[in-house]
């Protein structure tokens, strides 16, 4: 290993280095040799600072927290395809292989073409390649629905790495959230396949044989179209009772906390995108302010409209229903929580995290013809944060002001 390594320095480096023959292809290299080994890079004088976490590990834990979302959502998409177009003979198995057979490939064409928009940059820019994209490009695909055409997977990366993120001048400068911006923009551009509305399209004898693998397909479903929990409780008229139509669509608080629901890949399940907070938690990864206050403002908001006396179905719901609705938490753990987008200080965070939760209530209530106001309430306060923030620290430095004078005065 050791005499691998010492090639690789002093014959392969020396080529994409300053001077080199490959020097524009540095990124490239740069990239794969970090991926397989820790940067020998060191700071030539004090302070030192030695952590066992940098970048690539950091993205790596959070690609580690949405495992639990990304196995589920493979199963789901599955077991819902399934369940829509009536295999009586599925099994666990065939739900594991029909929905890698349309999970994976939305993977696949996120990694694929935001990478490549990553390294045209980075090559251009002459810098090196960031991970960042190691977990935007796995957020963005847990968003989308399942039945999303692969075309439109790559127009929605690509506005989101190219407009959200790197005209900004890349990670660290951009102020949305690059996987929200993608999903915001197809959402509007695209509305019939993305709206969260009917997302749910059966089309079992166009896309997959009816073969051992995936079981066979009832011969008079050519296609189903299914509403999705949120769009069944905002559909609700006047004077009726949301959780009492959610339930008759089958859709009750077991089945929305455990997730087998249609819906978006990763963020169906209340279970999975727990066990992913709890382990950045752990790891110290994300904020849990944000998570907390986010959690919070969204429960008040839902409480304030059960006591208000407005005639909507939705201000009714129980405000325990708004958390496992939609995308909410998936969002405010996995896309509030970035490190760029969102506030930075402690106490910015509480507020940032707590404003998210009330407008994804306000908007999902007083905006019926767009039931899930958490992307949009999350992109709106990527832009508040740095405000937020101002005056937090400007708050601060007022107190320290104040009491630097009461000592000179002392």
């Amino acid at each position: 290993m050791k005499a691998l390594f010492d090639f690789m320095d002093k014959k392969i480096a020396p080529l994409f280095e300053e001077g080199g023959k490959f020097e524009r292809l540095y990124p490239l290299f740069e990239a794969g040799d970090t991926f397989h080994r820790t940067p020998a890079d060191v700071t030539p004088s004090a302070p030192h600072v030695r952590d066992s976490i940098d970048q690539k590990r950091l993205m790596i834990f959070v690609i580690y927290a949405l495992l639990p979302c990304i196995l589920f959502g493979i199963w789901n998409a599955g077991n819902q395809f399934n369940i829509a177009n009536q295999v009586k003979d599925a099994t666990l198995m065939t739900d594991l292989l029909r929905g890698s057979a349309m999970v994976l490939p939305i993977i696949f064409v996120s990694y694929l073409v935001g990478g490549l928009w990553e390294v045209l940059f980075a090559v251009v820019r002459r810098h090196e390649i960031n991970e960042g994209f190691l977990v935007t490009g796995m957020l963005f695909p847990l968003v989308l629905p399942p039945t999303l055409p692969l075309w439109q997977v790559a127009v929605g990366i690509s506005f989101g790495i190219v407009i959200g993120k790197e005209i900004f001048g890349g990670v660290g400068y951009n102020i949305l959230n690059p996987a929200l911006t993608a999903r915001a923009f197809l959402f509007f551009a695209y509305p019939a396949q993305i709206s969260g509305d009917q997302v749910w399209v059966g089309t079992a004898k166009t896309a997959f044989e009816n073969n051992a693998f995936f079981g066979t397909v009832a011969a008079n479903v050519d296609g189903v179209t299914m509403a999705t929990p949120l769009a069944v409780a905002a559909a609700a008229g006047n004077g009726t009772d949301a959780v009492a139509a959610l339930n008759g669509a089958g859709f009750n608080l077991f089945n929305l906390t455990m997730g087998n629901i249609p819906g978006c890949i990763g963020s169906t399940s209340a279970i999975a995108i727990v066990l992913g907070a709890l382990f950045l938690i752990a790891t110290g990864i994300a904020s849990w302010r944000i998570m907390l206050s986010g959690v919070i403002g969204c429960v008040a908001m839902g409480a304030l409209f059960n006591v208000l006396p407005v005639d909507n179905a939705f201000a009714a719901l129980p405000f325990v229903y708004h958390l496992v609705l939609g995308g909410f938490l998936f969002g405010i753990i996995f896309m509030a929580t970035d490190p760029v987008s969102a506030a930075a200080t402690n106490t910015g965070k509480w507020i940032y995290g707590f404003l998210i939760g009330v407008l994804t209530v306000l908007i999902r209530v007083v905006n019926p013809a767009y039931p899930e106001g958490a992307m949009l309430a999350i992109l709106f306060m990527n832009v508040m944060a740095p405000l937020i923030d101002h005056f937090v620290v400007q708050s601060h430095i007022k107190k320290r002001t104040a009491y630097a004078r009461a000592l000179n005065n002392a």
